[in-house]
C-alpha cells in the first residue's frame, strides 16, 4: 500500500466462523466500541484492510477471508510439549491457571510474547496449542464503516507506537519524516 494514503478507519462488525450448526458469532465490535486502525501500518491483516480501505462512512460490508489471508492454516506442528517447570510460579506449578482450555501468555527465546492454549497437563509436560484460535477458519465479516478519512499525523504516530515501532516509514523516529511517504 502507498504510505501516502494512510487512512483512519473505524468499523463496527460481527465476525462469524462456520461450524456444524452454521455460522458462529466469535467477535463483535459496536459503534460504542469500534475497531479503529490506520491503514498501511499492519494493524490488521492485509485482506481485511483491502476490503474496507476504499469504503466511505456509512457503507456496509460483507466479505469472507480465507485462512491463508487471515491467521493461516491450522498446523499440527504448532502443538508442542513444554516442561512443567516453564509454568512454575515461586517454585510451584501453577495448577489454577494451567488447565485445559486456558490461554497462557508465554515468551519466546527473544522475549516476544506468544499466547498458547493448554491442551493437556501430563506428569512432566504441558501440551500447548500455539496456533491462533482462528487458524484454519474462514472469517466472515459483516459490518459498517463508522468513519473513514485521511489519518492525522498524531493518529499515525499513536497507532504506530502502540505497535512498538515507528510511524510506518523507514525511520524509527516519527519526527524525522512526515510519515506520509518518506
Amino acid at each position: 500500500m502507498d504510505k501516502t494514503e494512510n487512512k483512519y478507519i473505524s468499523v463496527a462488525y460481527k465476525l462469524y466462523v462456520a461450524d456444524e450448526e452454521g455460522p458462529d458469532l466469535v467477535e463483535e465490535t459496536t459503534e460504542g466500541r469500534p475497531f479503529e486502525f490506520v491503514t498501511g501500518l499492519g494493524i490488521t491483516f492485509e485482506e481485511f484492510e483491502n476490503q474496507v480501505k476504499d469504503l466511505k462512512q456509512g457503507d456496509a460490508f460483507d466479505f469472507t477471508v480465507v485462512p491463508e489471508k487471515a491467521y493461516g492454516e491450522y498446523e499440527e506442528d504448532y502443538v508442542i510439549e513444554l516442561p512443567k517447570q516453564v509454568f512454575e510460579v515461586d517454585g510451584s506449578f501453577d495448577e489454577e491457571q494451567v488447565i485445559p482450555g486456558n490461554v497462557i501468555p508465554l515468551l519466546d527465546s527473544t522475549g516476544n510474547q506468544l499466547n498458547g492454549m493448554v491442551v493437556e497437563v501430563k506428569d512432566d509436560v504441558v501440551v500447548m496449542d500455539m496456533n491462533h484460535p482462528l487458524a484454519g477458519e474462514e472469517l466472515h465479516f459483516v459490518g459498517t464503516i463508522l468513519e473513514a478519512r485521511p489519518a492525522t499525523m498524531d493518529e499515525i504516530e499513536e497507532m504506530a507506537n502502540l505497535l512498538g515501532g515507528g510511524c510506518g516509514c523507514d525511520s524509527s523516529d516519527c519526527g524525522s519524516c512526515d510519515c506520509t511517504g518518506c
